[in-house]
């Protein structure tokens, strides 16, 4: 695998793992919180993407490993500011999901 197969498998997993995040997450908790969750999850997501694209022999590769990570880290950021958060559909899956109680007050 190159390093533009793992950019790319990364920015994939990372430009729809937003709206997993949303499941999880919950609208009551704080921003810091939040990111603490979100990046743990893109973490998780990186690695599951490394050893899915090539195995985990891969992890043999820093550089691969690294870019992977990197590119669901940064377009899971990217991608939930600038599409999932303003079209308002991962806070919606956040307050259909999280359990009677625990909605924001808004």
């Amino acid at each position: 695998m190159s390093t533009l197969d793992s950019i790319t498998a990364g920015a994939q997993v990372g430009a729809l793992l937003p709206l997993l995040t949303a499941i999880v997450q919950r609208p009551a908790w704080s921003a810091e919180v939040k990111k603490v969750v979100a990046v743990a999850l893109a973490l998780v997501a990186g690695v599951v993407t490394v050893a899915a694209s090539g195995g985990w022999a891969q992890f043999q590769h820093g550089t691969l490993t690294f870019a992977t990570l990197t590119a669901v880290l940064a377009a899971s950021q990217a991608t939930y500011d600038l599409i999932w958060k303003p079209s308002k559909l991962a806070p919606a899956i956040e307050a259909v999901t999280s359990p009677k109680g625990q909605e924001a007050a808004g």
